[in-house]
Order: C-alpha cells, then structure tokens, then sequence
C-alpha cells in the first residue's frame, strides 16, 4: 500500500536553506518525483541531460549515419578529459571499460607475472575485487587475504598479511556492504614503502567522495559507472598511472589497441603509449556519452560539496535511526564514512525491505542490514518520507 499518490519535490523546514541550494540539481531527476530513491549504491537513476546526450547520439545516427563521427570523436575525448578531472589524473591515462570487473580483469591479466609472486586481497569483499585475482592462481601466483573486521580493516592489517613475493595490494575503496571507506593515502604511502603496486576499486566511492590518484599513489583504479557516477550500465573507467603502464601487455588486442590504428595495410603491434592501448575495438558511444554527461554534473556540482551534503543527509538519517533504537552498522569514524549508511532491525530484514520498496522507498539488503544510500539531489523530504515509511512498518 502506498502512503502517497505523489511524492513531493518541496524540502522539510529542518534544512531548507541547503535544499534550495541543490533545488536546480533536483530538478535534474524527475525519478525524485516518483520514488524515494535512497540506493545509488546499487544503480543510479540518471539525470536528464544524460538521457538528453545518448537520445541526440541516436538521432544523429538515425538521421546523419557516419557523417558525425568526428563529432562523436570529440566527444569521446572531452568525456576522457572530465574523467581525469574527476580523478585528479591526466587523460592519457584514463582509458574506458566495460564495467569494473572488466576494469579489473584487464590490469591482473595483462601485469607479468611470475609464480610465486602474491597479491593481497580484501575478504569479504564483493566478487568483482576477488574472483579476477583468484584467476591468477593458474598462473602461480598466491591470492593472500587480509581480514576486515566489522567491515574494516587498516594498514597494519595489511601488514600482517604481507608475504615474501607480494607484488600488489588491492582494496575496494568503500566497502558495499559496511561503507567503510578506507584509508587510501595511508595505503598508498604503505605500497609505496613496501614497493608494492596499489589498486583500488573504486565503485563504490567516485562520485560521491573525493578521488585524487596522486594523492593517494594509486597505480590503477576502476570504476563502473552505474552507481555514484550517475551513468548507465555497461561503460566505466580505467586508470592506469603512465609510470607503469609499461608493466601492462594488453589481454585483449584489437585494431584500436595500437598506433595508425587507421592505417589497415600496414600491420603492426606498435601499441599506443596511453591507457587507449586498453579500448581494443570500436568504442561504446552511447556509454560514453552518458558517463561524461553525468561526470560534467557531478563535476558542476562538485564532489567535494557532494560529499558534505550526503554527510548531512546521512546524520539526519542517523539521528532518526538511532530515536528508534536502530543499530546503525556502518563505521562512523573520522575519514570511515561514505555515502552508504547501514542499519539492523530486529524484525525481518527482507520483510522490511519488501515493505519499504512496496512503497516506493528504494533501498537495498546486505549482509542483513537496510542500505542508505542517498545521492546530493535528495533533500529532507526525502529522509521524512522514509522515516514515515519505516514507521508503518510492520514489526
């Protein structure tokens, strides 16, 4: 049953002032109309001009054909340019990719390894910074987990799991089932220290917390683009530093991979000197539009302002839990906090997450736990209406 016919766009009296900040990017989203959407941790609605870039790419395939394709090419490298704004990275070193498993997959299978080399591993994390590492294990090279605990884990957890051979540290930079966000300039200057190379997988973090691949000494960073980012299924990022791109032979191979990938008469292996080298055949256009429509607003908005306002929906959202006497499980330490806010309840967690999307509250379940996961367009209406929700909850 729902307990409204319309969802309203207007902001609750406790935080007026900032929700008329974010009113013009709320009107970006007619899906803040309809749901209270509070699961961007899992697939993100996206905004309008998003939708706006991929509908004019088909009209001007539908009406232009090929004829445009210097455009989409121009395209193809201001989205590649906001990509490395985002990360605080340079272009060439951004190459697009499928997903972040794709992401993933490409740096553990094109690095050289040798047996007995080790790369440490986060456990429990999700599948996709697991199941490409545990791949390697044919090659004999040794998967060595390291423990959270409570869904965390720090340096010195890595470093207890350190073994002659490890040649890379990877780590998911917020964890999709606790939100903890770890500490990455820590284990950068670890991997650092330790002449490790450093991955991260960052889905669960870019776009909504600041990412500076410098900063943190990342050496390779994938991301899908479906979650924070805003975008559409089937079209990420790679990063990967130039320092060691060299350290890649590509996996996968094809007439993009090289350079004069234009020149078809003259064969060649000459591999391009950027993470280009990566997008081995035609490019996945309407992706790619959408990711570098929704990376320019995230962009506008500022994803430093982004995080201080998902910080503030999430206290509000705290406070209410806890006058329930809910159990927020997500850590809330100095510099732990994401965008995902965790809680238990004591009846039925599936019941409730039923109950609560039956009524247009889009959440997610993991691990047993409700999952928040609020984006900067939504305002205190929004986080009323879930408490209202939750309230006629049966118990």
């Amino acid at each position: 049953m729902h307990d409204e016919s319309t969802l309203s766009d207007s902001p609750g009296t406790g935080g007026e002032a900032d929700a008329n900040r974010w009113s013009g990017c709320r009107s970006e989203f007619p899906v803040a109309g309809n749901i209270t959407y509070l699961n961007h941790a899992a697939v993100s609605p996206v905004p309008l001009r998003t939708a706006e870039a991929v509908a004019g790419l088909f009209r001007e395939f539908t009406h232009e054909g090929i004829s445009r394709f210097p455009d989409w090419l121009e395209r193809v490298e201001a989205a590649r340019g906001s990509a490395a704004q985002l990360l605080g990275a340079e272009a060439r070193e951004v190459a697009f990719a499928a997903s972040t498993s794709d992401g993933v997959s490409a740096v553990a299978e094109s690095l050289d390894w040798k047996p007995g080399e080790a790369v440490l591993v986060p456990r429990p994390d999700f599948p996709t910074n697991i199941y490409p590492w545990m791949h390697l294990e044919r090659r004999g090279v040794q998967v060595q987990f390291y423990e959270r605990r409570q869904g965390r884990f720090h340096v010195e957890d890595v470093e207890r799991a350190l073994v002659p051979g490890t040649r890379l540290l990877t780590v998911s930079s917020v964890d999709f089932a606790s939100g903890f966000h770890c500490d990455l300039e820590a284990l950068g200057d670890f991997c650092r220290r330790k002449g490790l190379l450093f991955f991260v997988d960052a889905i669960q973090g870019l776009g909504a917390v600041p990412m500076n691949v410098r900063r943190f000494q990342i050496h390779f960073l994938a991301a899908g683009g479906h979650k924070w980012l805003l975008s559409a299924m089937g079209c990420g990022l790679l990063f990967t530093a130039h320092e060691v791109l060299d350290r890649l032979v590509p996996n996968r191979v094809g007439w993009r991979s090289v350079l004069d990938e234009t020149a078809f008469d003259r064969l060649h292996l000459d591999f391009k000197p950027d993470a280009a080298r990566f997008e081995a055949g035609s490019s996945n256009l309407p992706g790619i539009c959408a990711l570098g429509a929704s990376i320019g607003l995230l962009l506008e908005a500022g994803v430093d302002r982004i995080q201080q306002r998902i910080l503030e929906l999430n206290n509000q959202f705290h406070a209410g839990l806890e006058e329930r006497g809910l159990r927020v499980t997500t850590p809330m330490g100095d510099g732990e906090r994401s965008g995902i806010l965790c809680f238990e309840t004591p009846s039925d967690a599936q019941a409730l997450w039923r109950f609560l999307d039956g009524n247009r509250v889009s959440v997610s379940l993991r691990r047993g736990a409700i999952r928040l996961a609020p984006h900067f367009y939504n305002n205190e209406n929004d986080v009323a209406r879930f408490f209202r929700v939750l309230d006629r909850a049966p118990r």
